[in-house]
């Protein structure tokens, strides 16, 4: 039994926000000295050369990141470093701040290891988070930056939202995410239509002087035909990978209490629909599109699933929350597991394993 098995109960007995704020915290104490840095890195992380993937010009020492939501205003992301994930993925960065939808908005299901969210893209606003990416520097290992739009702008305003928050946060970011998925902000337009991607990608291409990575969101909920349509326009504008998924709407199969209340689900029940779809997608770009594979990730064996279905990178939010600190640790040592059994000298030799 770990101490962090021990200490939930407790944490599980206040409110989700309050206990995700109070975490975050302590991870603010865990960074604010080298000391306290070094001492989480040696209890924490574990490196091991098979881990390593070179994906968007860069090395992720491990393919286990933090999902955007956890650390919306890059305030703990020196703290997640020395947790031993591999990368982290702020936001979603609006233009301006915004408060988001009233509370609660965040809450627990227990008995299916799910959370439900309906944040609606609370957050500080790109300048403060530029600001404290210029004071505090940015981590030792792969950035990515979410953008999304305010939740008052019309489709038009939009296109402007998306590229002013690339304009000011991709220079401190190795890839940028364009957030078009997320279930719990205002349904003003559609903004997964052909017409608006096509706005927004031809937008950030001018804007993408230097070349930025930049990757786009997908929910699991969208009919196979639509997803695969937006998938024919990300490879027309060479966008240069997809995050599958972001939550989704569904209740099937819930036991919860709490699964009647309207937002994102994410978590366990998430897991087996998100590398369906992961596995879709690569073998409909024949494993040419780099896939970040998120939902339902809490374990190797999760993780490794949405490897072998076509995922370079996985991503993690509520298997954190119901794991603890010694999550991704936990995960890459069984990882390295995995493919050793398999035999596989590399996370990148088991990309796509489970193809036709």
């Amino acid at each position: 039994m770990t101490l962090y098995s021990r200490v939930r109960p407790l944490a599980f007995k206040l409110p989700p926000e309050r206990a995700h704020t109070l975490g975050k915290q302590a991870l603010r104490g865990v960074q604010a000295t080298y000391p306290t840095r070094a001492l989480v890195s040696y209890a924490y992380q574990y490196d091991h050369p098979a881990l390593e993937v070179d994906l968007f010009g860069t090395t992720f020492p491990n393919p286990v990141g933090v999902a955007a939501g956890f650390d919306k205003n890059a305030e703990v992301t020196h703290a997640l470093e020395a947790l031993g994930f591999g990368f982290v993925e702020i936001g979603t960065v609006t233009p301006y701040s915004q408060t988001g939808n009233d509370r609660p908005r965040l809450f627990r299901l227990r008995e299916d290891r799910a959370m439900v969210n309906r944040m609606g893209f609370n957050g500080h606003g790109m300048d403060r988070v530029k600001s404290r990416l210029e004071r505090d520097g940015v981590p030792g290992f792969p950035l990515g930056v979410n953008v999304g739009k305010m939740n008052t702008s019309t489709e038009g305003e939009a296109i402007e939202d998306y590229r002013r928050v690339f304009d000011r946060l991709s220079p401190f970011a190795d890839y940028v995410v364009v957030n078009v998925s997320c279930p719990n902000t205002p349904e003003k337009f559609d903004e997964s239509s052909p017409d608006h991607l096509r706005a927004i990608f031809e937008t950030l291409e001018e804007e993408n002087d230097t070349g930025r990575p930049i990757l786009v969101k997908i929910g699991p909920d969208s009919p196979e035909e639509s997803i695969l349509d937006l998938v024919d326009i990300v490879t027309e504008f060479d966008v240069d990978g997809i995050v599958a998924t972001n939550t989704t709407t569904e209740r099937d199969g819930l036991e919860s209490p709490n699964r009647e209340e309207w937002g994102g689900l994410s978590g366990e029940p998430l897991a087996d629909r998100s590398t369906a779809l992961v596995r879709t997608l690569a073998e409909y770009t024949d494993g040419e599109l780099p896939i970040v594979g998120v939902g339902g990730v809490d374990s190797a064996e999760r993780a490794y699933e949405k490897i072998r279905a076509g995922a370079s990178l996985v991503q993690l939010y509520t298997g954190f929350v119901y794991e603890g600190p010694s999550t991704a640790k936990q995960i890459n040592r069984g990882l390295v597991d995995l493919l050793e059994r398999d035999g596989f000298s590399s996370v990148e030799d088991a990309v796509g394993a489970d193809l036709e």
